[in-house]
């Protein structure tokens, strides 16, 4: 089985540890594109026809957001992706329209909570999302833009999640090795506990997909990864 076991996620600081130092990226910012291969092949023929499968839900819910409060449909965040470039990573909103100061005030009056955000970099409970957001969010709908993401050249369907500007420091020395990955929609992290798990165990298991990443894995990861959102396992 690809997916590693619960002890492995467990000792997620362990498996960094043992993979041995990082090598350094030379001049990530010259680097102008990922190697074309089968993966590049599936991610666009797969992203456009789930693009076309999924069209209708993503107008309706595109409407609903806009019938909520009438602010943007969708949120664009800066993203650090391949070579270290930034991209605007899209989803549907699922915020109010003043989600950062909401979530500063939240973290400042809520120790215990600020410790789990620095830990997790995720809240259980998150004081900035909107009712329709709480439901994209369960159903992982607010994440179907990032198909478009996908046909872009920006992420890949399977990859480390998108890390934000602000992570760069927290992924330390394994910063260059994720560089050299295209983000992506779903990963192990995804499938193996997503909300649930540290900051420091989602490093360890991009790290491992890196060392194993194959078509083979590729697709092993986007069949596991629809129960999971089906029955919405480690969803917050």
């Amino acid at each position: 089985m690809f997916l590693p076991g619960t002890s492995d996620i467990t000792n997620g600081a362990r498996m960094l540890d043992a993979m041995g130092p990082a090598s350094p990226l030379k001049n990530p910012e010259r680097v102008t594109s990922a190697p074309f291969g089968i993966q590049r092949v599936l991610d666009v023929v797969l992203s456009l026809g789930a693009l076309i499968f999924f069209a209708p839900l993503m107008i309706g819910v595109a409407l609903a957001i806009k019938v909520q409060d009438g602010g943007p449909i969708f949120f664009g965040q800066d993203r650090v992706g391949f070579g270290g470039r930034t991209f605007k990573c899209l989803k549907f909103r699922s915020m109010v329209v003043d989600a950062e100061a909401r979530l500063a005030a939240v973290l400042a009056d809520n120790p215990e909570l600020r410790s789990y955000w620095e830990s997790h970099r995720k809240l259980l409970w998150d004081p900035r999302v909107t009712w329709l957001g709480q439901m994209i969010r369960k159903t992982s709908v607010d994440e179907l833009p990032q198909l478009i993401n996908v046909l872009r050249g920006d992420m890949s369907l399977v990859g480390p999640r998108p890390i934000m500007i602000s992570e760069r420091d927290l992924y330390g020395r394994w910063l260059a090795r994720y560089c050299t990955m295209r983000p992506g929609i779903t990963c192990l992290w995804q499938i193996a506990g997503r909300s649930h798990l540290s900051f420091r165990q989602r490093i360890a298991l991009d790290m491992l997909y890196r060392r194993r990443r194959s078509p083979m894995t590729y697709i092993d990861i986007l069949i596991r990864t629809v129960p999971v959102v089906l029955l919405r396992r480690g969803i917050v």
